[in-house]
């Protein structure tokens, strides 16, 4: 099975941490996820692989396993909930995500979705897009309480969950969302 190991951002740690994620030199995890600072692109590293870069996507061999424990989040930050890619061609895409190991467990329209361990690979078509990582989403216990950084929440495609975006003002380049966790079978909801 390909497992997301860590997810490289070109964006500083200022931002993160003034999103509510606990950082120090090494980046910030998320879960069983390392997020790395400073990158020249949006890129996962991931265990399982048989090739690199598959369609172009910055999908590559995890150097070194994510360390010691998650720090503490003032935002809650539990897990990376997905991994945005977009394409123009889906089934170029998934066939190469196929050749490299990946395994498609569900396709709907111009959008798949493939497990890279706890997370999830969210592929996308939109005409004229070169293939690569957009953005991702992190879940969190409490929308509510992220402040002024983030925009309004909304339902998400997702039943029973909600999703709300990061400002521009904030500066990041890397597209990122909070959702709430998914709602547990037979939970109040």
């Amino acid at each position: 099975m390909v497992r997301a190991r860590a997810i490289a951002v070109p964006d500083g740690a200022a931002a993160w941490a003034r999103l509510g994620f606990g950082v120090d030199r090494e980046g910030t995890r998320v879960g069983g996820v390392r997020i790395a600072f400073g990158a020249a692109e949006l890129s996962v590293e991931a265990d399982g692989l048989t090739c690199e870069r598959p369609d172009g996507l910055p999908l590559v061999h995890a150097r070194a396993p994510a360390r010691g424990e998650a720090p503490p989040h003032a935002n809650g930050a539990i897990v990376v909930d997905h991994v945005v890619a977009l394409t123009d061609s889906l089934d170029r895409t998934l066939a190469a995500l196929g050749a490299a190991g990946l395994d498609l467990r569900r396709r709907d329209g111009a959008m798949a979705f493939l497990r890279l361990g706890e997370l999830i690979l969210e592929v996308v078509q939109r005409d004229g897009a070169e293939p690569g990582f957009w953005g991702l989403v992190v879940v969190v216990p409490d929308l509510g309480a992220l402040g002024p950084l983030v925009g309004d929440a909304k339902d998400a495609v997702q039943p029973g969950r909600r999703i709300a975006t990061v400002r521009r003002e904030v500066g990041l380049t890397t597209a990122l969302a909070f959702m709430t966790p998914r709602p547990q079978p037979g939970a109040p909801g």
